[in-house]
């Protein structure tokens, strides 16, 4: 298992109480992973008035004509599940007074669907939780502080993992890397978010899935220059209703549309208005139920609500991946990816809010299961001499001017020559998608093409990018 966030954590859990014996491997300590800041909840049809037919419906009309059906039906009907699945391993999600879920609504949903744990910070609370568990499992073992520098491949079949402690010979191996947002210079993400699993299993022989789309979120401190320049500030926030203010004070958009949307706004009126950011005014709403925004906003010298606060947009999440089938399963055999890291097809051009940490319990959960199957090679090649480098500043200054949330072609070419793997994979499956959809916003395409509705892109191990249908 490569990686310790919410995906990796849980799916080692369920491989390991399945009888596997299992090798967790985290680039940093358990509790400072990437999911561990995670302010968004989990996505479930738990209330009355919801069923997963109108969560799937919700999560379609975001995705913009290219989620993937199958994925989309998995995600909602086993969501529920995933929730009941972290309540009985020690999860405290918020309840009301009656001790019922307190739910949330967040962009895109059409109903009250969002669990969280102390309100803002259900990253802490389900990242602590399972590393507690993981730490004390008789059949985990885990590598703190190391690094995977390679997987163990011949283009065949993965092996394992070469990393700076050692190999590891495994049946299976699950990337469980996280996502990529931070190779953009404006980010909601820890600078660690470089994509790293995706470049493995690239240089392995892994496809990669929809890399053009890169999920900006709206609401981003606006504070160049500062530390806290790109800090997130939840939806939920909105969904109590926070307004969303131009440089006049005025009111300009839905701030409960899905989050391409409301970027696209925000973009529109900074450039009409011409400032670098709007403001997000949350006058009237507790701060007690929010309380790490409220401690971020202290420290950049802000009072949670007495004054609006200024917001951009900044990248948050990468929704393409390595390319994988409804258990996890990448095109390279003995390879499974889960999280942030893989694409099922299942956000489409647009992730809906709070269905991503839903992804990492339930397709983590299929990924456990599936490896059961899996058997060690009992003599696999030497592993051959290519080893991960990360990006360098350059890179990310590269991506976000080029590739940022609006981009044209000339300016995509330039990307083709950067010296970091994933960030050419980016520019050329952008290249090939010549339309505007979801996230991915051509200024010498603008409109969407109805031909490429339910097309993807894909790269194959050759670096080339092809638009077909998910088979």
């Amino acid at each position: 298992m490569i990686g310790a966030g919410a995906a990796g954590l849980h799916a080692a859990l369920r491989a390991a109480d399945a009888g596997a014996a299992v090798v967790l491997i985290s680039r940093k300590p358990l509790d400072q992973s990437a999911s561990y800041w995670a302010q968004g909840g989990l996505a479930a049809a738990l209330a009355p008035d919801d069923t997963p037919a109108r969560h799937a419906e919700d999560t379609i009309n975001a995705g913009r004509g290219l989620c993937r059906p199958a994925a989309v039906r998995v995600l909602t009907e086993e969501a529920p599940a995933a929730v009941e699945w972290l309540e009985e391993h020690g999860v405290r999600f918020d309840r009301d007074p009656s001790g019922t879920h307190a739910l949330s609504l967040e962009g895109g949903h059409s109903v009250r669907r969002i669990v969280h744990v102390d309100g803002s910070a259900t990253g802490r609370g389900i990242t602590g939780r399972l590393a507690e568990l993981a730490a004390a499992h008789p059949r985990i073992e885990v590598w703190e502080e190391a690094s995977a520098l390679a997987l163990w491949s011949d283009d065949e079949r993965c092996h394992g993992v070469v990393t700076d402690r050692g190999r590891v010979h495994a049946a299976a191996t699950i990337l469980a890397t996280g996502g990529g947002a931070a190779l953009w210079k404006r980010t909601t993400n820890p600078w660690g978010a470089i994509g790293a699993g995706l470049v493995l299993a690239h240089a392995a022989g892994a496809e990669l899935a929809d890399l053009e789309f890169c999920q900006f979120h709206p609401t981003a401190l606006a504070l160049p220059g500062t530390q806290y320049d790109g800090r997130l500030i939840t939806e939920a926030i909105r969904g109590e209703g926070a307004r969303l203010l131009d440089a006049r004070g005025e009111r300009f958009t839905d701030e409960l549309a899905p989050r391409d949307q409301v970027t696209a706004a925000i973009l529109d009126r900074m450039e009409a208005d011409g400032t670098d950011h709007v403001w997000l005014d949350m006058e009237g709403i507790d701060p007690a139920r929010f309380p790490n925004v409220a401690a971020t906003l202290a420290e950049a010298g802000f009072e949670f609500g007495r004054e609006p606060v200024p917001v951009a947009p900044a990248a948050h999440y990468l929704i393409g991946g390595v390319r994988t089938d409804l258990d996890g399963r990448a095109t390279l055999p003995g390879l499974y990816a889960v999280g942030e890291c893989a694409c099922t097809g299942l956000h489409g051009a647009n992730r809906l809010a709070s269905n991503s940490l839903s992804e990492c319990f339930v397709f983590g959960a299929r990924a456990a299961d599936a490896i059961a199957g899996e058997e060690r090679s009992a003599a696999p090649p030497e592993p051959g001499e290519w080893r991960f480098e990360p990006p360098q500043v350059p890179t990310r200054e590269a991506l976000w001017r080029w590739a940022g949330p609006r981009r044209e072609a000339a300016g995509l070419r330039e990307l083709l020559d950067d010296p970091y793997p994933l960030a050419r994979l980016i520019a050329r499956s952008a290249l090939a998608r010549e339309e505007s959809r979801g996230t991915h916003r051509r200024l010498d395409h603008p409109m969407s093409d109805p031909a490429l509705d339910g097309v993807h892109t894909f790269i194959g191990a050759d670096g080339e990018a092809r638009l077909e249908r998910w088979g």
